[in-house]
């Protein structure tokens, strides 16, 4: 019985081993999902006013986080190099520190202040595969905006009395619609076949209009988990 076991085993992990495996001329999808962090190029601290009881804060950027879901199709060209497009939407943007400070005796909280993107994105990679499972890759994405707001929450305090304040202000008319940037990462596709892919998008083209000599470039990371089968 054991060794009728022992022998599903090992043909199990070989059909695993096999699947996982795409020959030269043949397609593959991966639908993905998972999360974002992304960063604005200059954006400039947040200053609170000094009045008296303040001397002038400044409140850093910071990244924020977001969401991504979409799919890639892949054509293995030989045993090394493949072509993948796909098409995703992501949330990316970029954020400033959650914090607290006085303004004349009132003590302010700040959380959750951010420009919130919205991105179909549609990326074009060429993936090298160093060993079985593990790539490089790199290439073009050309995405597509198709939201945007700025978000904050400011809650005050003086002795007992609270008020909280929440600001969700569209404003895609700010923004540059069209984005390009260069994907730079790295993906390990395990025998299931599940794929996690850690990349980098530099972003090449402004995204908010009007911004003088300033120059605000999507900076975001992109860590996905996706589950890759043959067509």
């Amino acid at each position: 019985m054991m060794k009728k076991l022992l022998i599903m085993v090992v043909f199990m992990a070989a059909a695993l081993s096999a699947n996982a495996q795409f020959e030269p001329g043949t397609f593959s999808l991966q639908p993905k999902m998972g999360a974002t962090g992304s960063l604005l190029t200059n954006m400039p601290s947040v200053t609170v006013p000094n009045t008296g009881t303040t001397s002038g804060l400044s409140i850093d950027k910071a990244p924020t986080a977001g969401f991504i879901i979409g799919a890639e199709a892949e054509y293995q060209l030989t045993n090394t190099f493949s072509l993948a497009a796909g098409v995703n939407y992501a949330q990316q943007g970029s954020g400033w520190k959650d914090t607290d400070f006085n303004i004349s005796g009132t003590k302010v909280k700040m959380r959750d202040a951010k420009i919130e993107l919205g991105y179909v994105n549609v990326p074009i990679l060429l993936n090298a595969y160093l060993f079985k499972g593990f790539a490089l890759k790199a290439g073009v994405q050309l995405g597509f905006m198709t939201n945007a707001s700025e978000k904050v929450t400011v809650e005050g305090s003086a002795g007992n009395v609270t008020e909280k304040y929440e600001l969700d202000q569209d404003v895609m008319d700010n923004m540059e619609k069209f984005d390009v940037s260069i994907p730079v990462g790295v993906s390990y596709q395990f025998n299931v076949p599940i794929v996690i892919d850690a990349r980098y998008n530099i972003g090449l083209t402004n995204a908010i209009k009007d911004n003088g000599d300033e120059s605000y470039k999507n900076m975001s990371f992109q860590l996905t988990v996706g589950y890759k089968f043959a067509l």
